[in-house]
């Protein structure tokens, strides 16, 4: 039951009506049945890992908060978090490791059948285990009290709107707003519906219609010259962040027009000048999450800087690895935080050379060239991310400086008409103009939205880009992989 779909409009509208409908009391308990409705419409076995993940961390922080020894607490603590992690590595990993053990042992000459589980990837299955980790470990730390109601406990774990794709949320923001009264209110109805109308746009207009060209070259990359590499790496980048930042909207408006508040995840990556101010913009919940329960743990910056490097790769290592069992994820992971050290050993040295060269002089420019720069990298990184292997990509970024065989005419072989290409990049210029005034707010533009004519015909063109310019194949959204 796809965000993007007719059958989801009518579950939303239903659930809805039902939860204004019945009594405050009871709210808990039509969501819960909704969420698990909402989850089973994919695959109705899916329900158990999440009900086992449910009781796990529920009676292991209970039996946290009840303890008085510290070393029982710290026992309880690891076996709450490796069982929730059992469960994810075995459904994610379990055959990619046996894989690479298979390729290890004929690269030694060794001939052994090594076992493979027959499983299929349950449906958020990363984004629910840490949300359920960061419980625990919370409640451990004493920053959140144990949830004694399950029902309770067991809808924080699924509520639908976040449940496949996040926001990844923390127990001390949304757990307590399953325990208010909430009423109808039409301004979170109006806010709702237009996170709702723009993530929309984002996925049905931008991502999905530009995806037929990035599946076509990244299927067939050899037969592809450097300025259709390109073309396809640069649409990939916005096909994701539209997908995923979509997903995120969707998420986030249909919460609030329940009365619940989810974490925005994503404030426009795309215009961040550092690598790091970029993940304090992209997926700001898992970014956050491995800020809070791995890299501080670690000791974050607050160690010799050779340890405080090492943190930092440690923790984007562990971030490639959370999106896919493949080693294209981990070197997209190692990107991140291999530029990331870089940037922070070459500090000094970047601050004179700019002044050197007058750069500092001149602010904007500098700004300009630092967003050009990370994105560049960014898009380089996507590329290990896209490619089904690490020589796939290798052999994509060595083309993109191959301009032989190019002609103007291939661009209509990639999936999209002459017009559907025209609408794609209208779309990504609207997408960046947007973007780009909510990101500097010119004051003739914020006294322009701040008039209610404005808003509502910008939600009227954008309703009528879905309905004529958008792809209603219900293609899934990305993120829902991993």
């Amino acid at each position: 039951m796809l965000f993007n779909s007719f059958e989801f409009l009518i579950f939303y509208i239903v659930v809805v009506v039902l939860f204004f409908a019945v009594h405050d009391r009871y709210r808990w308990v039509l969501l819960l049945g909704a969420s698990y409705w909402f989850y089973m419409s994919w695959r109705v076995e899916y329900v158990v890992l999440i009900m086992a993940t449910t009781l796990i961390n529920y009676g292991v922080a209970i039996a946290i908060e009840k303890s008085n020894r510290d070393t029982l607490r710290k026992a309880l603590l690891v076996l709450g978090v490796s069982a929730s992690l059992t469960l994810l590595l075995t459904y994610k990993y379990a055959n990619f490791v046996s894989e690479n053990i298979e390729q290890a042992l004929a690269a030694a000459m060794i001939s052994w059948d090594v076992p493979y589980l027959d499983l299929i990837l349950p449906l958020g299955i990363s984004f629910y285990t840490f949300q359920a980790i960061g419980y625990v470990i919370d409640v451990y730390r004493g920053e959140t009290r144990a949830e004694r109601h399950l029902g309770i406990f067991a809808l924080y774990v699924s509520f639908f709107p976040q449940l496949v794709a996040g926001p990844i949320e923390r127990s001390h923001r949304l757990l307590p707003q399953f325990r208010r009264t909430h009423t109808f209110e039409s301004t979170r109805l109006v806010s709702g519906l237009g996170l709702i109308l723009w993530g929309l746009f984002k996925k049905i207009v931008v991502a999905d219609n530009i995806a037929a060209v990035v599946d076509i070259v990244y299927d067939n990359p050899d037969a592809y010259s450097g300025p259709f590499l390109i073309l396809a790496t640069f649409f990939f980048a916005i096909q994701i962040y539209c997908d995923f930042s979509g997903y995120s909207d969707m998420a986030v408006g249909t919460a609030r027009i329940l009365g619940y508040n989810l974490m925005i995840n994503f404030e426009r990556p795309y215009f961040a000048r550092s690598v790091g101010q970029f993940w304090r913009r992209w997926h700001i919940s898992l970014s956050t999450w491995f800020r809070d329960y791995v890299y501080r743990p670690l000791g974050g910056n607050r160690v010799s800087r050779p340890l405080w490097i090492k943190n930092i790769v440690v923790v984007f290592l562990l971030s490639g690895i959370w999106h896919g069992a493949n080693w294209t994820f981990v070197v997209w992971g190692l990107i991140h935080g291999l530029t990331l050290a870089v940037g922070v050993l070459t500090v000094e040295w970047r601050i004179r050379f700019s002044e050197a060269i007058g750069l500092s002089r001149l602010p904007k420019a500098h700004a300009l060239i630092r967003t050009l720069i990370v994105f560049v990298i960014v898009l380089i990184a996507w590329v290990f991310f896209r490619a089904q292997s690490i020589g796939e990509a290798v052999s994509i970024i060595s083309g993109f400086t191959d301009f032989t065989n190019t002609r103007l005419d291939m661009l209509w072989s990639l999936g999209l008409t002459r017009f559907q290409m025209a609408v794609a990049f209208a779309s990504i210029l609207a997408l960046f103009l947007t973007e780009a005034i909510q990101e500097f707010k010119p004051t003739p533009m914020m006294k322009l939205w701040s008039m209610r004519t404005v808003r509502w015909a910008s939600y009227t063109m954008a309703f009528y880009a879905i309905v004529f310019f958008g792809v209603f194949g219900q293609k899934e959204f990305i993120y829902f992989q991993f």
